[in-house]
This record gives C-alpha cells, structure tokens and sequence, in this order.
C-alpha cells in the first residue's frame, strides 16, 4: 500500500454518494471540486452537502465554524475544463456504462495530470468500465462505498484483470486509508463485490423463508435485531465460526447448506409486488411493502439508520478555510 494524499479531487456526480463522498474529503481538507450537469442539480447537492455537515453539529461532533472551514474546501463547475489540475478523479453517476464511458472520455480530454480514478459502481465489473477509457485504462479501479460514505468506513476495491496498472489497487488503498477509511482490495471481480454479495446472499435467504411459509418478515427482522447481527459489529464472521470448532460448524453445514435457496434472479415474491419503480415500499404512493411504510416517521426511521456510524467520525477537521 503506497500511502497518497490528493493534491485536488475531482467528484464527478452530484448525488447523495458523491456527495457525501465530498463531505469526507473536504472534512479531511482536502481541495474538492464536484462537477455538475445544470443548476437544479448543484443546488441539490449543496443543499445536501450543508445537511450533512449541519447533522455532525447537531450531534456536537463539529462545531458550525469548523463545519463552514469544512465547506470551503468544496466548490462546484459545470465544465470538465475546471478539473485540468485533478490527479484523483471520484466518478459518482448512475448505473449506466454508456453514461460512465461519456465520462470517461471527458476525463482523458481535460484532465492531464489524473493519477487514479474511481468509480463508485456498485455493479458494473472493472473490465467494462476500463473499456471507456483510452490512455487512462490502467488508472481506473471500482472504489464501492456503503451510503453514506462519510460515515461508514468500509469501501471495497476493485482493479481490473485485463487492464489495470502494478500498484493501482494499492494506491487507491492507500488514499482511502489516508481518509480513515477501512479499504479492502479484492483478488478478482465478483457481481455484488464483497458487501452486497453477502447482504443478498442473506436476502435471498430471508426471502425464501418468508416462500415457504417459515415465517413473517418482522420475524426476521427480530431474528437479526436480537441474535447474532449485533455480534457481528465487534467481531467477525470468521471468527465467531473459528471460536465455535470445526465439529459444529461442519454438523450445522451439512444441516443447513442443503435447503439453502438457489434463485437464478429475483423470487416470486418480490416480482409479485410489482415490477414499475417505486410500485412498493416505503417510497410508492401506498406506502406497502412488507411492512405498512404509512404513518411512520421517516425522519425518525432515517436517525436510527445512522446512529451506528456517528461513532466512526473520529479525524481532526481542517483549521484553516481553503485558499483559492
């Protein structure tokens, strides 16, 4: 791992991911530029930018003269010509390889001293996304964050097989790890990377209980509330099956592996909710999923998503306002 601290970065995308991802890199001083298609867009992010940083005052994290030395260190452009000086570049757009490699074309036409760029993508495999590029292929690694990336401190990384340059995955580690996160680097490319494809790989379980009539997803939800997630915030997964010894890891395996679900795409049960976006769950017009989303204080709700995470808020902030 080279360590590598950024001289301007570059966040290309204005949702909550790139974001918050500014808010981590200006919170640690380090000169932010993120660009923006229109107006409505900047606006939006800067709205949500100022959130984030007013939500660590309230939680007496910063204070509001820190979060405003903090702001400074972000600005916004609508013109790839204003990232000529960026050497890390943080590519924030939809799920769209199409839309990613229009990016990347502008990347490689106005920014000459790029060293490392990253993509946030959270499903699109590094080969693709290198094939976007001409000059810079062997610069591009997938850094996959969790939301928001201020506050969680896991991010996956991912190089390409075909393309990627000695060292890349290592830099971009290094630079991750310079912004108190807690980077892995993955031998290969895997659908899902690390964290989703374990998170599904529960899913796909829970769902299939909920098929076969096991249980009720608030049954579930219990179950992980009140047995073993908890454990899993100290310790780790292969750890706690170390502890328990190779005769009931191995009598449970052989128990449990053979009714595990084997979906080749989405169950039933979710198709059957409906296939429109935002057709189910706390954000379509009724309010229904598994569970009755209406009625319920989603401020409240979106509090206890977060409360796990102020905690890993814990670097010294900037003294001194950006100078241009």
């Amino acid at each position: 791992m080279r360590d590598f601290k950024a001289e301007h970065i570059a966040i290309i995308g204005t949702g909550m991911i790139a974001t918050s991802f500014a808010v981590l890199t200006s919170s640690h001083g380090c000169p932010t530029t993120i660009l923006a298609r229109k107006v409505a867009s900047m606006e939006r992010s800067k709205a949500g930018l100022e959130q984030f940083y007013q939500d660590m005052v309230d939680q007496g994290i910063m204070t509001r003269d820190q979060a405003d030395v903090c702001e400074s260190y972000v600005d916004y452009v609508y013109d790839y010509a204003d990232l000529a000086d960026a050497d890390v570049v943080y590519e924030a757009i939809v799920e769209d390889l199409d839309a990613k490699h229009v990016v990347y074309g502008k990347i490689e036409a106005n920014c000459p001293r790029v060293e490392l760029i990253m993509s946030g993508s959270s499903a699109i495999l590094p080969d693709r996304l290198a094939e976007g590029f001409d000059k810079y292929r062997d610069r591009v690694v997938v850094a996959h964050p969790f939301y928001p990336a201020h506050m969680v401190p896991y991010f996956e990384i991912v190089k390409s097989d075909l393309y990627s340059a000695p060292g890349i995955a290592e830099l971009a580690e290094g630079f991750l790890t310079g912004l108190d996160r807690k980077p892995v680097v993955l031998k290969k490319a895997v659908p899902g990377f690390i964290g989703n494809y374990l998170q599904f790989a529960l899913w796909a379980a829970a769902l299939k209980l909920i098929e076969d009539g096991v249980c009720e997803p608030e049954d579930i939800d219990a179950c992980l509330n009140y047995s073993f997630c908890p454990r899993y915030t100290s310790i780790g997964i292969f750890q706690h099956f170390d502890n328990g010894g190779y005769k009931l890891n191995m009598a449970t395996c052989n128990a449990v592996f053979p009714s595990l679900p084997r979906y080749d795409g989405a169950p039933e049960c979710i198709v059957e909710k409906g296939t429109s976006e935002d057709a189910w769950g706390a954000k379509s017009p009724t309010k229904k999923g598994f569970y009755d989303w209406s009625g319920v204080d989603m401020a409240a709700y979106q509090a206890k998503v977060l409360a796990p995470y102020w905690k890993f808020i814990d670097w010294e902030f900037p003294t001194e306002p950006r100078q241009m």
